[in-house]
């Protein structure tokens, strides 16, 4: 197999592009194809600061290697859950820092078990929420938080086209109706105070990332989220591989179909939930206390 540009040996077909490409080729292709992306959505300007959420994983790297490597102006942002199987969390934290060091970019970290009380771990028997969505409300607010005070205009993480695809799959299977119309590539600013989110490799799959993650001689931590195993997602994600198999490119049509036409069944939404600032941290909520500082007086009310 050789590859369709240079005619060297290639290291990986792209079935779905009908193109294979060496490694002297893929690593530009795949830089130059994110940027494609960003312009197609108009995620990212010039004179834009991003704001780079990483885990110390391969998609979270990646993109910011391509966002440095396309010139944008960029930090990085690191939470540390607290999740301490294995250190998951202090091991993802020395590969975000080991990156940031050899871009030399500056990595803001905030530390969860410090600011709040409690890592995830404890954090999910307190509240008394499955753990990943403690999580998710966690990262969100930070994110938002920390790009707000340090003068981000863009928020952008390394949700890949499987990651996009999985979660499309399971809230269409159980009509949640909320997050699909927040299902989006970019996720403009309100002026309640959300920064805009965007999400630059949503058309790249994780094989493609981990293959520019691993030409690029990226140190990532290869490790998953101990709280992953047995995921609704994954089992998504396993279900979508071998339809993607069968038809090559079906996980992109079935996301650029969405995106086409959600506007079709979702027509009769209303687009935007009415938000207000959160009296305790300013923060934007639908109620009149966020739910992270609820969460915050809850830890309080255990550990006293």
């Amino acid at each position: 197999m050789k590859c369709r540009k240079c005619g060297e040996k290639a290291v990986v077909n792209l079935r779905e592009h009908r193109l294979s490409l060496c490694k002297g080729c893929y690593i530009p292709w795949f830089v130059d194809y994110t940027e494609k992306t960003i312009k197609k959505f108009r995620m990212i300007d010039r004179g834009d600061r991003v704001l780079v959420a990483v885990s110390g994983g391969k998609d979270s790297l990646a993109l910011w290697d391509v966002l440095n490597e396309l010139g944008y102006e960029t930090f990085g942002l690191y939470i540390h859950l607290g999740i301490d199987y294995d250190g998951y969390s202090d091991v993802s934290l020395q590969k975000s820092k080991q990156f940031a060091e050899r871009i030399g970019k500056k990595l803001v970290v905030v530390d969860v078990e410090k600011e709040v009380g409690a890592g995830i771990p404890e954090l999910r028997g307190i509240t008394r929420r499955p753990v990943c969505s403690v999580c998710g409300m966690t990262k969100r607010y930070y994110m938002n938080r920390i790009a707000m005070e340090l003068g981000a205009s863009v928020l952008a993480t390394g949700h890949n086209l499987d990651d996009e695809v999985s979660q499309l799959l399971g809230n269409i299977l159980n009509w949640n109706i909320d997050y699909l119309i927040q299902q989006s590539p970019v996720l403009p600013a309100r002026e309640e105070g959300l920064k805009k989110k965007v999400k630059p490799f949503c058309y790249f799959t994780e094989k493609q990332t981990l293959l520019y993650t691993v030409l690029r001689n990226i140190d990532y931590v290869e490790m998953e989220c101990p709280f992953s195993v047995g995921a609704t997602s994954i089992f998504n994600k396993d279900i979508l591989n071998q339809l993607e198999h069968r038809s090559p490119g079906i996980k992109r049509r079935f996301y650029d179909g969405f995106l086409n036409n959600k506007h079709v069944f979702l027509k009769d939404v209303v687009d935007e939930i009415g938000l207000r600032n959160c009296s305790n941290c300013g923060m934007p909520t639908v109620n009149e206390v966020c739910s992270f500082c609820k969460t915050k007086e809850r830890v309080r009310s255990v550990v006293q």
